[in-house]
């Protein structure tokens, strides 16, 4: 069985042929980076008028690479939020025309569901192994889904059995990298720069606060990425004579330019590591908790922040120390993409869960 996956929740236009739920054909990402990176971050506007251009080449794209046709698609799973309203529009318009005119049967999937069911897929791996096809995990299992718009933790007890533990009260995983990658004027993304950063700096250096939240499996981080604020702005005041204001430099192609003119670039990598050892921190032990209180040993990482290797790595470290399995994406599967829309698809057809033709996209979409 063939589906295609359409996802455009927010500035990726994407497209996949997976069968069966796991076996990925093709799968095509056109990303929007260049576009939005000199503003900072993703302009809605900009990203939906990219879309309309990109999602038929995409969508063609993908069932070429798939050796298939229309009619060779049982279904057509179309990711309907939470996501960016005008981005999200396009993707859905675009699949209930082509089932419309083709007869092809309709699926809604939420986005973070197909987070979820990433780690079904065949490029997935057991975190730390190769094998392949790979091991997918049996349910129930602990979800962390960590992203620049989500950071939640489910009880996943079967499909469609979902049970919220936490989420984000704020500022999500990603979106907090992003912020104090701006601070540091390291440019947009920041997860990547700032991971590769924190490789080469101290985690110990700075005592930045760890927003655990005592009693809840919710998720903080506006108030570790105003600390960084707060900790650049107290550097600042102790340079003399006085600098220029935050967020002047820039990393082009991993070489410093016009850094913080405050800030020795080992002050810079010890501040991203910094960060990012109170970010790990957080997103294990919650997760630990969860474990604990739900009396469960399976664990899988999902959301574009799975693809930071020192969350990997830890969430791996802990797994093996509470003999827990602990699954994890390959690298291409972290950041949005269509081919999980289409494994999540894959079980929304065998429960004959058919989208009307009325669909419509949501901007926040409870899983």
């Amino acid at each position: 069985m063939l589906i295609l996956g359409i996802d455009t929740s927010c500035d990726d236009t994407a497209a996949a042929v997976v069968e069966n739920g796991s076996k990925i054909i093709s799968n095509i990402v056109s990303s929007q980076t260049d576009i939005h990176k000199k503003y900072g971050g993703i302009v809605p506007e900009l990203a939906s008028r990219r879309h309309i251009e990109l999602i038929l080449p995409v969508v063609d794209e993908a069932l070429k690479g798939a050796g298939a046709g229309l009619e060779d698609v049982s279904a057509v799973a179309v990711c309907h939020g939470p996501g960016l309203i005008g981005s999200l529009l396009i993707g859905c318009s675009f699949a209930k025309a082509l089932c419309f005119s083709k007869n092809i049967p309709l699926l809604a999937v939420n986005h973070l569901e197909g987070h979820m069911f990433s780690c079904f897929l065949k490029e997935g791996s057991l975190a730390g192994e190769t094998e392949f096809p790979p091991r997918i995990p049996e349910f129930p299992f602990i979800s962390l889904i960590a992203s620049g718009g989500h950071t939640s933790l489910y009880r996943v007890d079967g499909f469609g059995k979902y049970r919220e533990l936490g989420r984000t009260r704020d500022d999500a995983a990603g979106e907090a990298y992003d912020k104090v990658s701006k601070l540091l004027g390291l440019g947009y993304p920041g997860g990547p720069v700032i991971d590769k950063l924190a490789s080469e700096g101290n985690p110990k250096a700075i005592d930045f606060p760890r927003p655990y939240l005592p009693d809840s499996f919710d998720f903080s981080f506006s108030g570790l990425k105003t600390a960084v604020l707060h900790y650049l702005r107290a550097e600042e005041q102790k340079s003399a004579p006085p600098q220029p204001p935050l967020g002047k430099g820039g990393i082009e192609g991993g070489v410093f330019s016009e850094l913080l003119n405050f800030c020795s670039t080992a002050l810079i990598k010890n501040i991203a590591a910094s960060f990012q050892a109170c970010m790990v921190d957080v997103l294990v032990r919650k997760t630990e908790w969860a474990l604990k209180k739900e009396g469960l040993r399976r664990i899988t990482l999902s959301g574009g922040v799975s693809a930071n290797s020192e969350l990997r790595k830890r969430m791996k470290e802990m797994g093996d120390e509470r003999e827990t399995e602990v699954f994890i994406p390959s690298i291409n599967l972290c950041t949005d993409n269509a081919a999980m829309i289409a494994s999540a698809g894959y079980h929304h057809f065998l429960n004959k869960d058919f989208a009307e033709i009325d669909l419509n996209p949501k901007a926040c979409l409870p899983l």
